[in-house]
């Protein structure tokens, strides 16, 4: 009978973490599960959910995005809590959730900025938040867009923010500009641009830049390590 009670209560025990793991799972896609707390603990004195991440990514294009928009930023993301854990929302190929640390680490030189909505306390309550948690599911595991179109069927990055933002928050972070008015004349750029688009450039595509963000009247600076 021993044998019986000892049997019983370890299945019961495994069925129980089992569903604990399956209805966490579900809050939120491809939600990894193997970094722990310890890992963590430097993030969680810094960020605050819905936080936007900045940060200078090194390859030809991210170059590109830096020259045609005259910043250091090239890359951004949404700082989410999900159950406990910290991660950056952000396009890349595909779309995902990655831990903040190794986020951070894919950055030149580890360097990141953190911006916030002024007024986050009043306005990213809990309701919205989930709003945006919620929204920004659709976008999960989608295709980068690497042609920089206004379409939800391929995002990249400061699209993606600008998007979750607007769409789920209610929140404008800038204004959309066209593809002209960016600085298209150095050479490579004009590189990247023959790559991608030939002779057939969008010029009058409405595009938003991860300086349009970093530069928003509505963001505070609140961690700035470069």
């Amino acid at each position: 009978m021993k044998k019986q009670k000892y049997l019983f209560l370890i299945i019961t025990f495994a069925l129980s973490f089992g569903l604990a793991l399956f209805v966490a799972v579900k809050v939120f896609p491809n939600n990894p599960f193997n970094k722990t707390k310890k890992e963590q603990t430097t993030a969680l004195s810094k960020f605050q959910d819905g936080d936007i991440i900045l940060q200078t990514s090194q390859s030809a294009q991210c170059e590109a995005v830096k020259i045609a928009t005259n910043s250091k930023f090239s890359h951004c993301g949404i700082v989410y809590n999900i159950n406990g854990n910290w991660f950056v929302f952000e396009a890349v190929q595909p779309v995902k959730l990655t831990p903040i640390d190794e986020w951070i680490k894919h950055g030149k030189d580890n360097k990141y900025v953190v911006k916030r909505l002024k007024n986050a306390a009043a306005i990213l309550t809990p309701v919205v938040l989930q709003k945006m948690k919620d929204y920004s599911q659709q976008f999960d595991g989608k295709d980068y867009d690497a042609y920089f179109e206004w379409t939800d069927t391929k995002i990249y990055c400061s699209e993606l923010v600008w998007k979750i933002y607007k769409n789920a928050a209610g929140i404008e972070l800038s204004k959309l500009r066209e593809l002209k008015e960016f600085n298209l004349e150095d050479p490579r750029v004009q590189k990247i641009i023959k790559e991608r688009y030939g002779n057939n450039v969008p010029l009058n595509e409405k595009v938003v830049a991860p300086s349009d963000l970093a530069d928003s009247d509505l963001l505070v600076t609140v961690v700035d390590n470069y």
